[in-house]
């Protein structure tokens, strides 16, 4: 299984080792990366040689044996069927709806299911799942499934529902959204910015909200199904390819006084799980990734990280070492203004992330 940064790089984790990861995004404890998708060529159909010509008959009038009838070209009504029965062999993504078929569990990220050429949250869904196995079925098929498993186990959206600890994760997250005008049109989805943001500099005590590691997870879990809501994959009408892929998110990671020299074992732990769970199960769903308020030491490590992964990927997460720095980072984008709808310590003009922001239910 590919692997690939998602919303990685959880407690306090420092850029320390590459470790690709295969989901939300590959990274290492800190800045995460991304394969990009490689275009999948489907198989073409083998072309049928003429009949060989026969040979004269003599001068008689002896029958000549009658020549093979020509292949009959697709009629029209057949032309769909072609997209998915090349040879016999289903398309990528009609093989992942078979397998997906048969199994207990019909949903992901909120989304029921359905024949991906009838349904178009469905047709983004599993070619997010494709482009994060470079357009591999094989293995794009084995991290569905997998996906599957997991949300039939861990049932994700009812976690939006759970009430977690204030005193562990009160103010620890949030989800924003900034849109080009009031009502941005559905087939633009360009239109909309979604950001996620992990404010480690919250937490209060390490052994605390790291400690039970099933609980941590669950929060984070939670809070990357609300990004999920927000990007609102469920009422897409503009299908994606492997090149075109609209549907993601900003993440930002601001560890402002964070210690990087004082890690402890259960925030390393934390960290991992969240890495491994998120990159299996939340694949394609990166846009950007900053590290705010990262001490300038750590640029070492990022320097040493451009020796182990490609500038393409390297190029999808920021180290800063201010955050309010972040707000000049948005200039292309079609929601006009970007920079200046974010919160004043991010060096925009909008309202703070505990005004504006949802977050998993604390209590």
């Amino acid at each position: 299984m590919s692997t690939q940064p998602s919303d990685s790089a959880e407690p306090g984790a420092a850029p320390a080792a590459v470790s690709t990861y295969a989901g939300v995004e590959n990274t290492p404890t800190v800045p995460g990366s991304e394969p990009d998708a490689a275009k999948h060529a489907e198989e073409e159909p083998k072309v049928v040689n003429p009949t060989e010509p026969q040979p004269t008959a003599p001068v008689d009038n002896e029958p000549k044996p009658a020549a093979a009838p020509a292949q009959e070209a697709d009629s029209p009504a057949d032309i769909k069927d072609s997209v998915s029965t090349t040879a016999g062999e289903l398309s990528p993504l009609a093989q992942l709806w078979k397998a997906a078929e048969g199994h207990a569990h019909f949903e992901i990220w909120g989304v029921p299911l359905s024949d991906p050429e009838r349904h178009i949250p469905t047709q983004i869904i599993f070619q997010k799942f494709l482009n994060a196995n470079e357009g591999q079925v094989e293995k794009a098929k084995d991290q569905l499934l997998k996906t599957l498993d997991w949300r039939q186990k861990t049932q994700p959206q009812q976690l939006l529902r759970k009430m977690f600890s204030k005193a562990k994760f009160d103010g620890l997250g949030y989800v924003t959204t900034y849109t080009a005008g009031d009502e941005p049109a559905v087939d633009e989805p360009e239109q909309k910015e979604v950001f996620t943001w992990n404010l480690y500099g919250s937490v209060k005590s390490l052994d605390e909200t790291f400690g039970n590691l099933q609980e941590f997870v669950e929060w984070r879990v939670a809070l990357m199904e609300l990004g999920l809501m927000e990007i609102n994959i469920g009422g897409a009408i503009k299908p994606i390819t492997a090149d075109y892929d609209p549907y993601k998110m900003t993440q930002v990671h601001d560890y402002k006084g964070i210690s990087f020299l004082r890690q402890t074992d259960v925030a390393k732990a934390a960290s991992k799980e969240c890495i491994k769970v998120l990159g299996d199960n939340y694949p394609e769903l990166l846009k950007e990734k900053f590290f705010l308020n990262i001490p300038a030491i750590m640029g070492f490590f990022y320097g040493l990280m451009k020796m182990f992964v490609s500038k393409k990927t390297l190029n999808k997460f920021h180290p800063m070492s201010s955050g309010t720095n972040l707000a000049k980072e948005f200039v292309n984008t079609k929601v006009d203004g970007l920079g200046d709808k974010l919160p004043a310590e991010y060096g925009g003009k909008g309202a703070d992330l505990k005004t504006l922001g949802k977050a998993p239910i604390v209590t």
